[in-house]
């Protein structure tokens, strides 16, 4: 049970009236790995689907916490479009999107080219195309592969490696990065 203040409002409270009115004073990062120790306040994810028309714009974590029914429509955005099967994402994972995504300094969404994946359509996806891996990342809900219209594939996979946290591959030909919580590696695909 969370106390209350002398004016009735509970901490929780608080916090989700402060998390729906602070996205203008969401502050800028400029270390990566400060943001993932925990560094800010304030974590921020902001996607798209060209493949369902879905955006996402929100803050997940605030002050130290995850943001329970942020964290839950973040999994359902990030589903198998292919399925319409979702899991829980990683949060690592949210966080080094979000963390990335700060360091470029745009206030562009991500375009979401594929989060989850069920094992059904990865079994698909590596019948059409050599470069998906058999154990994939994006089957356990710690992968996400993305893109930006107003930055290269260089310099989002630069803000990715920055990150020091994950696995970063740099696909060209067909303009998109990839995100991962896994081993710390890069690779160009």
């Amino acid at each position: 049970m969370t106390k209350s203040s002398a004016s009735g409002l509970t901490r929780r409270a608080l916090l989700g009236a402060f998390a729906a009115t602070a996205v203008a004073a969401a502050p800028t990062y400029s270390n990566a790995a400060g943001f993932l120790r925990g560094g800010g306040d304030i974590r921020r994810i902001r996607m798209y689907s060209g493949r369902t028309g879905e955006r996402i714009d929100m803050i997940y974590w605030v002050d130290g916490e995850y943001i329970k029914d942020a964290v839950k429509e973040i999994n359902h955005f990030m589903r198998d479009w292919r399925t319409d099967q979702s899991t829980n994402i990683d949060l690592r994972t949210i966080d080094i999107m979000a963390a990335s995504h700060n360091l470029l300094e745009v206030n562009e969404p991500y375009m979401l080219l594929s989060g989850y994946r069920s094992p059904q359509t990865n079994a698909m996806l590596r019948r059409r195309s050599r470069g998906v891996a058999k154990n994939s990342l994006h089957m356990k809900g710690q992968a996400a592969d993305l893109r930006l219209a107003s930055r290269s594939v260089s310099q989002m996979a630069k803000a990715a490696m920055a990150c020091r946290a994950g696995g970063v591959g740099q696909y060209y030909r067909s303009n998109f990065v990839h995100m991962d919580c896994g081993d710390v590696r890069s690779w160009r695909g």
